[in-house]
């Protein structure tokens, strides 16, 4: 069966990209804020790898959730394989030519930067492919702060500088949370089918009161993270033009505080809302580092 281009995109759900590109974009522009020298080219590389990357875990990550029955004709999500429009097959040659291309063009940068990178990349690829079976044992978390906050920042800064910039995960912090947020919130969502499918997530091992608090944490937390940094001088006071986007928060945890008490709908959408909350919240502090350097 034949694809259009537009429908194998759909497939890696692109809307989650923010989770993998901010981190990246974030450290990029610390380092530089901070008087670092970038290569800016290297940076662009760095952010096309880990859409990639990403991409390929996404669909990589729905195959499993078909077979396992996670995804299912009344789950929310990307419906691709349920509705029958993709095999599990096409589904896997995407995601292994999705992998192929990322693992080229991590061993050019590797061949540019030096084996720290190689080490670093394959840690993130272990993660990705490991992914399914850890979600399914409470461990989904783990990962997505170990690839959308820790390793690319930690991998970004050796890419465009040359060396490992210890300091940049001051922002692993609000960035990680706001991207376990994303994941969270649709694992809450979904306790009641993916206890059918027999599977095991941390809101269903915690409980769904709890899992609400927690996601109302993870996004209400990094502004506090970020007013920190700024009052004990490890960034700039411009840092705080991200709190522009804490409207946005705040209606994302009236979202879900209305879904604790009426058990409706509020909650379908809103993993992709945090998604577009993670976009304007680093785009904000980036617009912030940017004043930083001319302010």
């Amino acid at each position: 069966m034949k694809h259009t281009l537009k429908r194998r995109v759909i497939a890696t759900r692109p809307w989650s990209f923010p989770a993998s590109v901010m981190p990246v974009l974030t450290t990029i522009f610390w380092l530089w804020s901070h008087g670092t020298s970038v290569n800016w080219l290297f940076g662009l590389l760095a952010v096309v790898n880990i859409v990639l990357v990403h991409a390929a875990g996404n669909v990589w990550s729905d195959i499993s959730d078909y077979k396992q029955g996670v995804d299912a004709q009344d789950t929310f999500g990307v419906r691709l394989l349920v509705d029958g429009e993709f095999t599990a097959t096409e589904f896997r040659r995407l995601s292994l030519s999705l992998n192929v291309l990322a693992v080229l063009m991590g061993l050019c940068m590797v061949w540019i930067t030096g084996p720290l990178l190689l080490l670093i990349g394959a840690i993130g690829i272990l993660f990705s492919l490991c992914y399914p079976f850890l979600k399914y044992h409470a461990l989904g978390d783990v990962v997505i702060i170990f690839c959308y906050s820790l390793l690319p920042m930690l991998g970004t800064s050796l890419i465009v500088s040359g060396q490992i910039h210890w300091d940049v995960l001051w922002l692993a912090v609000p960035v990680g949370l706001i991207t376990v947020a994303i994941l969270h919130v649709n694992n809450v969502r979904d306790i009641a089918t993916d206890k059918r499918a027999g599977i095991q997530t941390f809101p269903i091992l915690t409980g769904r009161n709890f899992g609400i608090s927690l996601y109302a944490f993870e996004v209400l937390f990094p502004y506090v993270w970020l007013l920190g940094l700024a009052v004990f001088g490890i960034a700039s006071w411009w840092i705080l033009v991200a709190l522009l986007s804490l409207p946005i928060a705040l209606g994302n945890v009236r979202a879900i505080m209305i879904y604790k008490k009426q058990n409706n709908d509020m909650c379908a959408r809103l993993d992709e809302k945090t998604a577009q909350l993670q976009l304007l919240f680093s785009l904000l502090m980036i617009i912030g580092m940017s004043l930083s350097v001319y302010f």
